[in-house]
């Protein structure tokens, strides 16, 4: 790159996970050189998580729940404008395919499994069955010129999303994010009330989730007899629940958003994984962490990279036959 045209646009528009696990390119890139411009695309919604962020020049925000290929077209034209020296696509759909093929970017960097990778002057294996970690992963496409090891993600909460939980945290604490998008990857409800249960009197229980979450939640708080816990989802925003989250003495998670939240603020982090598994490279990055998952051999899970709306063998055994406790 030359000295007039570092400049660096990093697509990653799916959700939330995936856009916490992008700003571990942001921190390698910055490593190798501080200097170098770096913008970033996400879809809508995602950009509380990036504004922030000193070591971003510019968040492009792709609007998908309306007018989807109106604003996709308005992205494409923006990205060909700016010209950018290198468009890194980290993910392996079709629409970020044309951005990035249309960017009119010196290099064009990606996976092969993108329908459009034929267009991209870079494009490498998208290895889910190697183990390896997704933020690895996405580090193989900036090896040549970043180098091979990768950083951990990042977030940067504000100072007033500090201030906004400071008054929860006048005691020892920990957070429990119980829900998920997907059942399958949701550890029950009658569980999280036995590991409520064995926690010591003396620490407080924070529950977070989205507004979506908040009945699940408030279902928690109402069959716990033995102690009273705060329901705070949808009472907190994504920075703020990680501003809360960084000085957790433990944060319970399932294998969902609230897990990469905690690695990107190097927060202590016990990870349950219901149907899903570690191998598929997406586990907890904290130094303090631990994973927790079923001992049973079961010839159904994973039964799927991500998760299912229901079991499918109607018994759920990959999260029934996991039991935690306080330690």
């Amino acid at each position: 790159m030359t000295q007039s045209n570092r400049h660096i646009l990093i697509i990653q528009t799916a959700f939330i996970g995936d856009a916490i696990l992008s700003t571990s390119l942001i921190e390698s890139i910055s490593k190798f050189d501080s200097k170098i411009k770096i913008d970033i695309l996400v879809r809508k919604g995602n950009e509380s998580l990036v504004n922030g962020n000193p070591k971003i020049n510019r968040v492009l925000i792709w609007d998908k729940s309306s007018n989807k290929y109106k604003n996709l077209f308005s992205i494409i034209k923006e990205v060909r404008k700016t010209g950018y020296d290198k468009v890194i696509n980290l993910q392996r759909f079709a629409a970020t395919g044309i951005i990035t093929a249309l960017s009119k970017a010196k290099n064009k960097i990606g996976f092969k499994e993108n329908p459009f990778s034929m267009f991209f002057t870079k494009a490498i294996p998208h290895d889910v069955k190697s183990g390896i970690h997704e933020v690895e992963r996405n580090q193989h496409l900036i090896a040549d010129f970043c180098g091979s090891n990768a950083s951990k993600p990042r977030l940067y909460p504000t100072e007033a999303d500090f201030n906004k939980v400071q008054n929860y945290k006048t005691e020892k604490y920990i957070c429990i994010a119980p829900t998920s998008v997907w059942f399958t990857k949701q550890y029950p409800e009658h569980k999280w009330v036995s590991l409520i249960e064995s926690v010591p009197a003396e620490i407080s229980v924070f529950l977070l989730g989205a507004p979506s979450d908040f009945d699940s939640c408030e279902s928690i708080v109402q069959n716990v007899k033995s102690r009273v816990i705060t329901n705070l989802a949808g009472k907190l925003t994504l920075m703020e629940s990680a501003a809360l989250i960084k000085n957790a003495t433990m944060n319970y998670v399932n294998d969902s958003a609230p897990m990469h939240i905690a690695s990107s603020m190097n927060a202590p982090t016990t990870a349950i994984y219901c149907s899903t598994i570690p191998k598929f490279g997406f586990g907890p990055l904290s130094d303090d962490s631990t994973i927790i998952e079923t001992e049973k051999n079961l010839d159904c899970r994973p039964c799927g990279l991500h998760g299912k709306k229901a079991c499918p063998e109607d018994h759920f055994d990959c999260a029934e036959s996991v039991d935690i406790s306080w330690k």
